[in-house]
């Protein structure tokens, strides 16, 4: 079987209404799959003014806004409409990638018309809970998952460490990488601007530390501010500089009053911010590769990062960055101080991750995705 043989039923929790590492990833395949002659019919909410144009065509799902995360939907149903556009398309793969309702009628409908499954693993919902202090129900929502997961038959996730975990709950057997790639055209030390900090406040010698990301608690937003506290107190100048946007950012900017927010970037734009930082400090532990770490790592930015699934791919404890236990507050700040007083060790761990970021090339990671289709497919029929 070829790529331009592929017709593959693609169902998105959240394809391009809000942007974010998964959705920007599912875009540049759909890209990389139509170039290569494969037909893609992707199925996601939508509203009337996403984040960006979706890639592809892509057929609306019924949904609502999620109460208290309204600028995120909870998609509803797989309705008749949609069930006569998926047959009128004739996919010979499904791909689900969100363990949400419509992801487990999609995997329904699947089986019911004896189509392969895979499944792609873009964040660790089993872990969301803890952040809004409902972390009993992980042992629950681990369970969940592993009945959505073992209904595909196959998982693709970003990284080795995603991998082990997944394996070590039993969601499945067939477990690949699916990686991420880097734009190098936007990311690279050489769009580090000094009048861009300027315009901010930002001196040449000041010592910025950067956080990069939706402004949500799971995030580890809590873990940023108990360890900025904690520098606070110490001898060290520094400065914190804000790129993103997301509902929790009036408590974030009370907890770091003293802190930057440029708010949202996105294109040249971005580049030029991250790499105008001179620390990245990543504490959360939901990522499942972590798109920011990469983009930092790009950008000769040494990272401080949470020794959790994502980062624990990409940085080399050390070498490229520096890994701290989770929620570890002490040892972040220790690895931030590290890094402030040690202009040599910012250096070299920011080249060590430049050169490490330049083997993520998006083509050869998205015909890994390709494969597995036909992979699956080819098994499906024996």
């Amino acid at each position: 079987m070829q790529i331009d043989e592929l017709r593959i039923a693609l169902f998105s929790g959240n394809y391009n209404y809000v942007r974010d590492g998964a959705n920007k990833a599912l875009n540049q395949l759909v890209g990389y799959l139509l170039g290569k002659g494969a037909k893609v019919r992707i199925y996601s909410p939508t509203i009337a003014k996403p984040a960006f144009p979706a890639t592809g065509d892509l057929v609306s799902i019924p949904s609502f806004a999620i109460p208290g995360r309204e600028e995120y939907r909870f998609p509803l149903a797989i309705t008749a409409r949609i069930k006569q556009d998926l047959a009128a398309f004739n996919p010979n793969i499904v791909h689900t990638s969100s363990p949400d309702l419509v992801g487990h009628r999609a995997v329904t409908w699947a089986h019911r018309n004896a189509l392969p499954i895979l499944s792609s693993v873009h964040t660790r919902f089993d872990t969301y809970a803890r952040y809004y202090g409902m972390g009993f129900l992980e042992p629950l929502m681990i369970t969940l998952l592993r009945r959505y997961y073992q209904r595909c038959d196959a998982l693709v996730v970003p990284s080795e460490s995603m991998a082990s975990i997944l394996r070590e709950q039993e969601m499945h057997d067939d477990i690949s990488i699916w990686s991420r790639g880097i734009n190098r055209d936007i990311f690279d030390p050489s769009k580090r601007s000094n009048a861009w900090r300027a315009s901010l406040g930002i001196n040449d010698d000041d010592i910025v530390i950067g956080f990069l990301g939706r402004l949500v608690m799971e995030k580890g937003l809590d873990i940023f501010a108990q360890t900025i506290e904690k520098l606070r107190s110490s001898k060290y100048k520094f400065k914190i500089l804000v790129i993103g946007k997301g509902p929790a950012q009036d408590w974030f900017a009370q907890k770091i009053p003293e802190a930057i927010f440029a708010g949202f970037q996105s294109g040249p734009d971005l580049g030029r911010a991250v790499a105008s930082m001179d620390i990245l400090f990543n504490p959360s532990t939901t990522e499942t590769f972590g798109n920011v770490t990469l983009e930092a790592m790009a950008s000769a930015v040494p990272v401080v990062a949470a020794r959790a699934a994502g980062s624990e791919s990409l940085i080399i404890d050390n070498h490229n960055g520096i890994l701290a236990a989770p929620g570890n507050t002490q040892e972040f700040a220790k690895a931030l101080e590290d890094y402030i007083e040690n202009p040599a060790l910012r250096d070299a761990h920011g080249q060590a991750g430049e050169t490490l970021s330049r083997s993520y090339d998006w083509d050869n990671i998205n015909q890994s995705v390709a494969d597995k289709y036909i992979d699956i497919i080819t098994s499906k029929k024996k």
